[in-house]
């Protein structure tokens, strides 16, 4: 997301109807709306390998996965995020445009979307009652951060380091390892 947003405010109807005819994607925080920035080769390929597993995971059960232009919906501070994928199980949580419900959000971190994603976002998102985990994924060595939600509402950090990890994702019982995530990526070479 670039940091300097549209000068002018607007109401949430102006930016979803904007965002419906727009050839670029915005965020929309309070009345403003931030461009997106383009993504890297290595951050669509790792945002592709974990929609695309999921995707699979997911066939025939009651969670989907969503990949970078739904939008996530956070009533409670007049925003829309774009996250690059979410998960969402909730049956009611069902408009066309966007999600409010998702069981688990992923973000891949890059150089300009990284204080934003482990700042503003982190918080943003913990708010979200059903959202049982936040995982921040590195492009630039195999690393995510996973933030999961207890029993009592509290959030605990775990932090995954080694190539041959699995990425552990009991919610919607779907266990990904590093190796897939990282598929085709710089970190795994391009074949």
């Amino acid at each position: 997301m670039t940091a300097v947003p549209k000068s002018e405010l607007i109401s949430v109807e102006e930016y979803l109807q904007g965002e419906r005819l727009s050839e670029i994607r915005h965020e929309y925080v309070a009345g403003y709306v931030y461009a997106m920035a383009g993504a890297s080769d290595d951050h669509n390929r790792i945002a592709g390998n974990i929609f695309g597993f999921l995707h699979q995971s997911l066939r025939g059960k009651r969670c989907e996965a969503f990949i970078n232009d739904m939008k996530l919906k956070l009533a409670q501070f007049d925003a829309f995020y774009y996250p690059d994928v979410l998960v969402s199980c909730d049956p009611s949580d069902a408009a066309k445009y966007f999600h409010e419900r998702p069981t688990v959000v992923f973000e891949v971190l890059s150089p300009e979307t990284e204080r934003i994603d482990q700042n503003e976002k982190r918080k943003a998102y913990a708010a979200i009652e059903s959202l049982k985990t936040y995982v921040l994924v590195s492009q630039e060595r195999f690393e995510a951060t996973v933030l999961r939600k207890t029993s009592e509402g509290a959030w605990t950090t775990e932090i995954l380091r080694v190539r041959d990890t699995v990425l552990k994702l009991p919610e919607i019982s779907v266990e990904i390892p590093f190796d897939r995530i990282y598929e085709r990526t710089s970190l795994l070479g391009k074949s």
